[in-house]
């Protein structure tokens, strides 16, 4: 039954619809990302809601800091996932869920988007993979886009949850992520990070490298409530 427990705020740093929810819970992520090579931050805030425990909705909306470039309000993005399939034991837990939703701009002069994916979760004991793609079909004159995301977690501390209950953790996360547009080659990405995970709240900070393409690094520092 800990394991269980532990799963319900794990996922992968840069995975958000990965998370787990159950029937009316709400999680509240505010999530900043620093590309200093680039002189650009973007501030994202996420919104996460259990509709039940096979349906979940999300949405997010960026903002854009960026030197000479100017400050941008992004589009809009929803997202709804649906669990096709989920086992869990007390070795852990493995969900199959598939992704659907739009893209609505917050300015007339762009034009919206259509979203379709997957996503997959596999945890056991001190560890947990997330996979995850999704593809946005361009309408009119925006681009089309896809994305992929390969996240594994291990547990640093506790070793083993106490018998009365769990109370925090520490997580190491790594991951191997993909950024396509339609036009330019895909920006392959590892990130490393380091979360501090507890029962209402969550901490997490990261560092991104491309592997190819603009050959950037990003710093991310996020925090998550859960309702």
């Amino acid at each position: 039954m800990a394991a269980l427990l532990s799963d319900a705020s794990a996922m992968g740093i840069r995975s958000f619809v990965a998370l787990p929810l159950e029937e009316g819970g709400t999680v509240l992520r505010l999530f900043g990302e620093r590309n200093p090579d680039q002189e650009r931050t973007v501030l994202t805030a996420n919104l996460a809601y259990g509709v039940n425990a096979r349906q979940t909705l999300f949405f997010g909306v960026p903002y854009r800091l960026s030197y000479g470039a100017g400050d941008r309000l992004g589009d809009i993005s929803g997202l709804y996932r649906y669990t096709t399939w989920q086992v869990d034991n007390l070795e852990g837990t493995s969900r199959l869920g598939l992704l659907g939703g739009v893209v609505v701009p917050t300015d007339s002069n762009r034009d919206p988007g259509v979203q379709a994916g997957a996503v997959a979760t596999f945890f056991r004991h001190r560890y947990e993979w997330d996979l995850d793609v999704l593809w946005i079909e361009g309408l009119g004159d925006r681009k089309d886009r896809a994305r992929y995301d390969i996240a594994w977690q291990y547990r640093l501390i506790p070793a083993e949850y106490p018998d009365w209950g769990i109370g925090s953790e520490w997580d190491l996360d790594l991951e191997l992520g993909g950024r396509w547009e339609r036009g330019s080659d895909t920006v392959h990405q590892a990130t490393i990070g380091l979360q501090s995970i507890h029962k209402r709240w969550v901490l997490e900070g990261a560092v991104v490298r491309d592997l190819d393409g603009p050959n950037d690094t990003q710093f991310i520092l996020s925090t998550r409530f859960h309702f």
